[in-house]
């Protein structure tokens, strides 16, 4: 029987609705999805492709705030105390409330770890510490594009996680992994963090050449995708959604 691989999924809150974002959320877990990453929407994003730029943009048309998106994490938290959540944002909104005020109602809405790509792991303007604070991970974002020194630098920071965008550019495309992908990971561990690795993975195969060498194989714009597909329907989208997260884990065979 082969062992079922990691999933951190990726969910934009409130999209459509709370009530269909809960419904995919449900079929993430259903799916067995380790970790959810929830994405607070966002006007501007830097490293989210159409499909995750579109859902935001959906959701702030309904005049959605932080308070909203993090009100949809306590429930989720409430409703599956067993699966760690990461918040994903971009610093904007975690810098104008505060960082020390941000982390600490993010932390008591059941977060257990944040990623903000726009925030440089060694500028962070005090996120990691107030992350520390609060009983949550701070996750810095690397990319290939980083210089080999910058690269040794963060992986030699200490940091317990870290998030490898596993190519340069948006999500949501299609990434392929290849032998360079892997030389990447592997830079990255060198300092004993454990890697999250993800941008554009969408298939059971990327996922399957990805799990022996990260801790948890991320995926996004695939689910945001087959949300948008299924919205007019609670149990397509939850079917395709759990079916979609079965494959990713390899629990479908």
């Amino acid at each position: 029987m082969e062992q079922k691989i990691n999933l951190m999924s990726h969910l934009v809150a409130g999209y459509p609705t709370d009530e269909l974002a809960f419904t995919a959320a449900k079929a993430l877990v259903d799916g067995g999805a380790a970790i959810l990453e929830i994405q607070l929407p966002f006007s501007d994003p830097s490293a989210d492709g159409p499909a995750i730029q579109g859902a935001c943009n959906e959701v702030l048309k309904r005049g959605y705030r932080t308070k909203d998106g993090l009100a949809f994490i306590k429930r989720i938290h409430e409703a599956f105390p067993q699966v760690s959540i990461y918040l994903m944002s971009y610093g904007s909104l975690v810098y104008t409330p505060g960082i020390k005020n941000f982390c600490s109602k993010a932390a008591g809405s059941g977060v257990n770890g944040v990623i903000i790509p726009d925030l440089p792991f060694d500028y962070d303007e005090g996120l990691t510490a107030a992350c520390k604070e609060n009983g949550m991970v701070n996750i810095p974002v690397a990319a290939p594009s980083m210089s080999p020194q910058r690269l040794e630098k963060l992986a030699g920071a200490g940091f317990p996680y870290v998030y490898a965008a596993l190519r340069t550019g948006i999500t949501g495309t299609d990434t392929r992994i290849s032998e360079e992908t892997i030389s990447f990971i592997e830079k990255l561990r060198k300092g004993g963090s454990r890697i999250y690795g993800g941008f554009g993975i969408s298939s059971g195969k990327q996922s399957a050449a990805l799990s022996g060498h990260v801790e948890a194989v991320v995926a996004g714009s695939v689910f945001v995708r087959l949300i948008t597909e299924n919205a007019s329907s609670e149990e397509a989208l939850y079917q395709a959604v759990k079916n979609k997260a079965l494959e990713l884990t390899g629990c479908n065979k």
